[in-house]
C-alpha cells in the first residue's frame, strides 16, 4: 500500500470550492489523468453513489471502480476503490486565512501484476506529481471561473 497527501490552498470560500468539488461528473475538467466518469447510480452525490472513471497515466489506462463512501457538505468526499487498484481516498476542506485548503489524501493497494509494493512505491512520486497539477488545475478553476 502507498499513501499519498497533497493539498493546495485555493483563494476562495469553502462554499465556492464546494461548488465544483461536489459535481463529481466535472472531475474530468481538473483531473488531467481522469478520461471519463459513467455512473453505476442514479444518484451523483452523496453517500451511495458509485462510478467508473477512466484513468489514464502516462501509457497506461485503467477503469478506476468508486463509491462514495463520506459525504458532507462543504467538509469532505470520501471514496472506496474496488478495481484494479484498492483502497480509500479523501477530499477534506478547510478554512486557511480566508481561503481554503483543500487536502487530497489515497491509501491505494497495487495489484500483483503492476508490481504490488513496488509498484505503489515507484508510482508514488508520478501521482503525487499528478494529482498536484490536477489540484492546481481546481485552484485556477474555481478562482476565474467568477471573473
Amino acid at each position: 500500500m502507498t499513501s499519498i497527501t497533497i493539498d493546495v490552498l485555493i483563494a476562495r470560500p469553502r462554499r465556492v470550492v464546494w461548488e465544483e468539488l461536489r459535481h463529481i461528473d466535472r472531475h474530468v475538467r481538473w483531473m488531467s489523468d481522469a478520461l471519463s466518469i459513467d455512473f453505476h447510480t442514479p444518484q451523483r452525490e452523496g453517500v451511495g453513489t458509485s462510478f467508473d472513471c477512466l484513468t489514464k497515466v502516462g501509457p497506461l489506462r485503467t477503469k478506476d471502480v468508486m463509491s462514495v463512501t463520506r459525504w458532507q457538505d462543504e467538509v469532505a468526499i470520501g471514496v472506496t476503490h474496488h478495481g484494479l487498484f484498492t483502497g480509500r481516498g479523501e477530499f477534506l476542506l478547510t478554512d486557511d486565512q480566508g481561503a481554503t485548503r483543500v487536502t487530497w489524501h489515497e491509501d491505494l493497494t497495487f495489484p500483483w501484476w503492476a508490481a504490488g509494493a513496488l509498484g505503489a512505491l515507484l508510482a508514488r512520486p508520478v501521482l503525487g506529481m499528478i494529482w498536484r497539477k490536477n489540484l492546481s488545475n481546481l485552484a485556477r478553476l474555481v478562482t476565474t471561473r467568477d471573473q
